[in-house]
């Protein structure tokens, strides 16, 4: 399994950050959370709660004209779960199931970002992640 170009030029920039800049470049990507779409602002119940989150994280997937968009959640005061969404969105939304299905569970590792937040932080990220994989498992037809 390879990790998706997009995203693995997030990994590298993670890695190129000096460590104690590590944590200021995810809270960055707490920003590139867009706004959830008319039809699911206000409605989380449509949504899937990612609970081995520390905090509320809701996440939604859609495949159309064969690629992923990927629509999260989060509170502004959990800027840790929203940067992990950040990185997801950046890194997956726009490829194809396949490619998506296919990015390694573990591609955070090599981010360093062990180095500044707890484990059970970083286990938030395979969680949403695979939460993400499974919708999209659900979404495309038996193969």
């Amino acid at each position: 399994m390879a990790v998706p170009s997009k995203l693995q030029a997030i990994v590298e920039a993670f890695k190129q950050t000096p460590k104690p800049l590590r944590l200021q470049l995810l809270l960055d990507y707490t920003n590139k959370v867009a706004p959830l779409p008319p039809h699911l602002a206000g409605r989380l119940e449509a949504m899937e709660q990612v609970h081995e989150c520390q905090t509320p994280l809701f996440v939604a997937t859609e495949i159309q004209g064969g690629r992923v968009t990927l629509y999260f959640h989060a509170p502004p005061e959990a800027p840790t779960t929203r940067g992990f969404a950040g990185i997801l969105s950046e890194g997956l939304s726009g490829l194809s199931p396949e490619e998506v299905l296919n990015t390694p569970e573990q591609f955070y590792t090599a981010m360093g970002l062990a180095a500044v937040i707890s484990p059970l932080r970083l286990r938030g990220m395979a969680a949403i992640l695979a939460r993400l994989k499974r919708q999209l498992r659900e979404r495309l037809p038996a193969r």
